[in-house]
C-alpha cells in the first residue's frame, strides 16, 4: 500500500487538498484531509496536483515514430513520449493507406497491445476527398465491404473507432456494423449537412473528430442557409467531440466557446499529434517514413510545405492541458475534457479517468506551471 499526501487532487468537478491511498494498482481511498497514519508508505507530493492520467483518444505518433512506420518499436517509441506527458491510456491512430499498411500497422499494434494501449483508431480512409487536410488523396475511397470485412477480420477486435465520412456511399450501413461491434464510428473529414448527420446518429455517428478541422460549415444552397457539420455538433447536444487544443488549430476565444457551449462532459482535448511531438524537428514526415507526406514544422504546429494548411499537431498532453487554462478553462473541467470525458467516449469510464475509490490508479503529478513532475500506471511509478 502507499499514500499519496499533501496533495491537491483534481476530482471531475473540484479541486481539494487530500490524500489517495493506493493498495494492488487500484484506488483503495480518497480523502480531503491528510494522511492518517496507517501502516502504508507514504509519497509527500509537496502541494502539488495529482490527476487521473490523460487518456490521449487520437495521436498518430510522437518522439520521433509514427504508428504507421508499422513496427513494435515505433509504437512503443511513441507510446513512451506520451507517458512522460502524462497519457497512461493511448489510442494510436491511422491514417488512410493502402490496406497492405493498415495491415502492417495492425498487426504491430497486435505485439504491444497491453492496458496503456487498448486498442487503436482508423482515420479513413473512407473519407470526403473535399476534407482531405494532410490525408494523402490516393488512398482516399468509399466504404468498401471487402476492404473494411478483410480488417475487422485481422484486427480481432482491437479496433475500438473508425472514422469515416457519414456522407459516403455505404457509410451508414458500415456504422450499424461498427456500432454492432462495440466501435465507435466517428464523424470526420466531412461535407456532410446537418439531416445528413441527424441520420448519422441513428447509425451510431455520434462523436465529431477533430471539430472545426476539416468539416464543413453553413453554405448557401439556391440562397437558402444549409447547416454543416461544425453547427451539426452544437445542434446534435448528445454528440461528443474532441478539439486539437494545441492553441494553433483553433483560437483560444473559439476553444472557450466549445466549452461553455458542450460541456467538459462532451468535449475531448486531443493532440492529434504527429511523429515529431516530443521533439525538436524542424521538418518531418506524416504517415510511415516510406510512404508519407513531408511536412515543415514552424509557429508551434506542423505545415505542409507550401504553408497551405495544418498537416497536424506536436502538442502533447501538458501543452493541452496548459492551452486550455490559457483559454480560461477551469482546472478540473480542462482535466475532465483530457480524462473522465475521452474514458467515457472510448467505454472505459468504468475502470479509468477519475480519482474514485475503484479505479485503475493511473495518476499524474504536475506543478502549477502544469509541468509532468511524475506518472504513475496501474499503481506503479513508471
Amino acid at each position: 500500500m502507499e499514500w499519496l499526501g499533501n496533495a491537491k487532487l483534481v476530482l471531475p468537478d473540484r479541486v481539494v487538498s487530500g490524500c489517495v491511498l493506493i493498495e494492488d494498482g487500484v484506488i483503495a481511498a480518497v480523502l480531503g484531509r491528510p494522511w492518517p497514519e496507517e501502516n502504508a508508505a507514504f509519497t509527500d507530493l509537496h502541494g502539488q496536483y495529482l490527476a487521473p492520467g490523460f487518456v490521449e483518444l487520437h495521436s498518430h505518433g510522437a518522439g520521433g515514430a509514427d504508428f504507421m512506420d508499422g513496427t513494435p518499436e515505433a509504437f512503443r517509441a511513441a507510446a513512451q513520449t506520451h507517458l512522460r506527458h502524462g497519457v497512461t491510456t493511448l489510442f494510436p491512430t491511422s491514417v488512410a493507406a493502402s490496406l497492405d499498411s493498415l495491415t502492417r500497422f495492425l498487426r504491430a499494434f497486435k505485439q504491444v497491445k497491453c492496458s496503456h494501449m487498448p486498442g487503436v483508431h482508423l482515420e479513413g480512409p473512407y473519407l470526403n476527398t473535399e476534407m482531405r487536410g494532410a490525408i494523402d488523396p490516393r488512398y482516399i475511397k468509399n466504404p468498401d465491404p471487402a476492404e473494411y470485412d478483410a480488417l475487422l477480420d485481422f484486427a480481432g477486435g482491437d479496433i475500438k473507432r473508425w472514422t469515416i465520412a457519414p456522407e459516403l456511399p455505404g457509410a451508414l450501413a458500415f456504422g450499424d456494423l461498427l456500432a454492432g461491434q462495440g466501435i465507435l464510428p466517428s464523424i470526420g473529414h466531412t461535407c456532410a449537412n446537418y439531416a445528413q448527420l441527424k441520420e448519422a446518429a441513428q447509425h451510431g455517428f455520434n462523436h465529431f473528430t477533430h471539430l472545426y478541422s476539416a468539416m464543413s460549415t453553413i453554405t448557401r444552397v439556391g440562397g437558402f442557409r444549409v447547416t454543416g457539420a461544425i453547427e451539426s455538433a452544437y445542434i446534435l447536444e448528445d454528440a461528443t467531440v474532441e478539439v486539437i487544443a494545441d492553441g494553433c488549430h483553433l483560437p483560444l476565444e473559439l476553444l472557450n466557446y466549445v466549452w461553455r457551449a458542450k460541456g467538459a462532459d462532451r468535449v475531448c482535448l486531443t493532440g492529434d499529434s504527429m511523429r515529431c511531438a516530443g521533439t525538436a524537428a524542424a521538418v518531418s514526415v506524416i504517415g510511415s517514413l516510406e510512404d508519407g507526406l513531408p511536412v515543415v514544422v514552424e509557429d508551434g504546429v506542423a505545415k505542409l510545405p507550401d504553408r497551405s494548411a495544418f498537416a497536424g499537431s506536436v502538442a502533447m498532453a501538458d501543452r493541452l492541458l496548459r492551452t486550455a487554462l490559457g483559454a480560461g478553462i477551469l482546472l478540473h473541467e480542462a482535466v475532465r475534457m483530457m480524462t473522465r470525458t475521452p474514458a467515457r467516449v472510448m467505454g472505459l469510464e468504468g475502470g479509468i479517468g477519475a480519482i474514485e475509490i475503484g479505479k485503475q490508479a493511473d495518476l499524474v503529478v504536475f506543478d502549477s506551471k502544469i509541468q509532468i513532475k511524475s506518472v504513475m500506471k496501474g499503481g506503479t511509478w513508471v
